[in-house]
């Protein structure tokens, strides 16, 4: 789930991004795993049942993947996924708490849809839903075909990340997720891959949803905070690595706590109360210093049409010509946007 630090952040260190054309020709690192939930969720039937393949198969998260990466492209945008890698023992409860929060959602999807109640049945299985290691191995694959490179994280994916985005081989990171602030990411993209008209919940309206970037040395100047008081916040709100918080501890509060004290470790600890122990020392220095990867390397290639038509019509039965009108796409951006520019640079450093 992330750090929840939505009401910490003032309108005027986000910037919404209306027309992805602004970041034309920056490359942006996207929480894989993060992405492709958000499909996996987002891409279902109005009874809750993801897409499928004849042979049962899901496959919202490849149809995400594909037409969304595509219309990153279509508009200059220069995408690298990044996979989550072993997950670090500090997140045992979190994992162990979402797992449980599945099994439940899934008991009470067949509940609902044994009543008859399809919108209750739709929101059940979108908390059911999970992430499999097939589907991350078919989304390699798929992005292979598609010529868009990958990054293995070690650990946490939010991490490796927002490193690529500090070292400036990514211009920002992007995810629904606020962690990647706290890891340091000088900027962070959000509704980057589930912008557009969203329904909302139990109301025949619909909304419009736009990427929005939150810079990190805007948002610390205008709290007035440091990286390290940011994740301290972060902290006493719950982060995946001490998911319950401290209790009574909001963002608004944990904020005031901060300020008038200057780091957690200087709170009296008789105003800290928790029903587990918060190794508070552990979370931040795996905050400021997480196991990250450097041996990567970032080519964007010409899309393998061939290929992505095998993927997806002929092993997932998707629609032929829908897929071979969006690889089309996918091409002419390609030449358009990444070889054309790839070529000038190269021509401009020969030159030098």
């Amino acid at each position: 789930m992330g750090v929840d630090l939505k009401d910490l952040i003032p309108d005027d260190a986000k910037t919404l991004i209306s027309d992805l054309r602004v970041l034309r020709g920056k490359i942006i690192a996207i929480d894989a795993y993060n992405a492709l939930y958000q499909f996996l969720t987002a891409i279902r039937q109005p009874d809750g049942t993801p897409l499928m393949d004849s042979q049962g198969r899901i496959t919202s998260h490849l149809s995400g993947l594909y037409y969304r990466t595509i219309n990153l492209v279509e508009n200059g945008l220069k995408p690298v996924y990044v996979f989550d890698g072993k997950p670090p023992e500090l997140k045992a409860k979190e994992i162990e708490k979402r797992k449980a929060i599945k099994e439940e959602a899934s008991k009470k999807y067949e509940e609902a849809l044994k009543a008859g109640d399809l919108e209750a049945a739709h929101k059940y299985a979108v908390m059911a839903a999970k992430l499999a290691d097939y589907m991350v191995e078919e989304a390699k694959e798929l992005l292979d075909a598609m010529g868009i490179p990958w990054v293995q994280a070690l650990a946490e994916g939010e991490a490796q990340a927002a490193f690529m985005a500090k070292i400036g081989d990514a211009y920002a990171s992007a995810s629904q997720d606020y962690d990647s602030l706290l890891f340091g990411s000088p900027r962070l993209i959000r509704n980057l891959t589930i912008s557009g008209k969203r329904k909302l919940p139990k109301k025949d309206e619909y909304i419009e949803i736009f990427p929005e970037m939150i810079e990190l040395n805007r948002l610390l100047s205008k709290l007035g905070l440091s990286l390290e008081a940011l994740i301290d916040i972060g902290i006493l709100i719950g982060t995946d690595y001490n998911p319950d918080g401290f209790e009574g501890i909001g963002p608004k509060k944990a904020y005031q706590f901060i300020k008038a004290y200057g780091g957690i470790e200087k709170i009296p600890k008789s105003m800290l109360r928790s029903h587990v122990e918060i190794d508070v020392v552990t979370i931040k220095k795996y905050f400021l210093n997480p196991p990250v990867t450097k041996n990567y390397k970032l080519e964007w290639r010409e899309p393998d049409v061939g290929r992505i038509i095998e993927i997806l019509v002929k092993e997932h039965d998707f629609s032929e010509d829908r897929v071979k009108n969006a690889a089309e796409r996918l091409v002419k951006s390609y030449k358009e946007h990444i070889k054309g520019a790839q070529q000038g640079l190269a021509k401009w450093f020969a030159k030098k």
